[in-house]
């Protein structure tokens, strides 16, 4: 299972299971070491005693032993929900590609019943999504804000494919777990506000970054002035953040 996954998010698996082990056995479970002491000591001395029967009661205490307290861990907990969560988005993922979303210019639009204003329903680009990961139509597509939450997915907008309004663009992605990959036109100027638990970023020509529960704010030089800019807000516990041009 290990090597389906991306070493990037193994890697951050394991380090907040070996931070969480450590709060453990710092704070809520000081007793922990010297459990897991006792019970494969017993285990060693039943297996030096084995052929008697006291090194067989030695043996099967200390496995009964050191099972229980692996399965009364909060860290064992941790990577069994990791485990499970894993296998949920394999099983989605297999069940459905990512869906392409080709955008109406314009809906019918409703009359207000207490105004005279007229409301126009947009079509959206993205929906949230709780698993399952989504990107831009791969044709030319007409533009609009993003605003949207992700639980476990990757999100990819391609904005060489839109025509940006003469203003500020604004993408906002609230997400979980998963990978972010926004592709910005040369012209256009970028303003990124991303917070992040644990994770990796890259942004335009900067190499890739490690990052641990940061807030980081990049702006091209130009964004003021830029005729045309989008300002990316995004959040997410764990994945990569990837912002480059095309």
């Amino acid at each position: 299972m290990l090597k389906n996954m991306k070493s990037d998010y193994v890697n951050w698996i394991l380090l907040i299971g070996i931070l969480l082990l450590l709060l453990e056995v710092s704070f809520f479970n000081g007793g922990l070491i010297i459990t897991f002491v006792l019970s494969i000591g017993c285990i060693y001395l039943g297996k030096k005693w084995k052929p008697r029967m006291m090194g067989k009661i030695f043996f099967w205490i200390g496995w009964i032993w050191l099972i229980v307290t692996v399965l009364n861990m909060i860290t064992f907990r941790y990577f069994l929900c990791v485990v499970l969560l894993y296998l949920i988005v394999q099983f989605f993922q297999s069940q459905k590609q990512p869906k392409q979303i080709k955008p109406i210019t314009v809906d019918d639009g409703f009359e207000s019943e207490t105004r005279s204003d007229r409301f126009i329903k947009r079509q959206k680009i993205f929906d949230n999504k709780f698993f399952g990961s989504q990107k831009s139509p791969e044709h030319v597509y007409e533009w609009d804000d993003v605003n949207i939450q992700v639980g476990v997915g990757n999100t990819v907008i391609d904005l060489s494919d839109t025509v940006l309004p003469n203003s500020e663009a604004i993408i906002s992605i609230r997400s979980l777990i998963g990978n972010v990959q926004i592709l910005v036109p040369y012209e256009v100027g970028v303003h990124v506000n991303h917070s992040i638990l644990a994770g990796t970023v890259t942004i335009l020509q900067d190499q890739e970054e490690r990052v641990i529960n940061e807030l980081i704010v990049y702006e091209t030089a130009e964004y003021d002035q830029a005729e045309q800019k989008v300002k990316l807000i995004t959040s997410m516990i764990t994945g990569k953040l990837e912002v480059k041009r095309v």
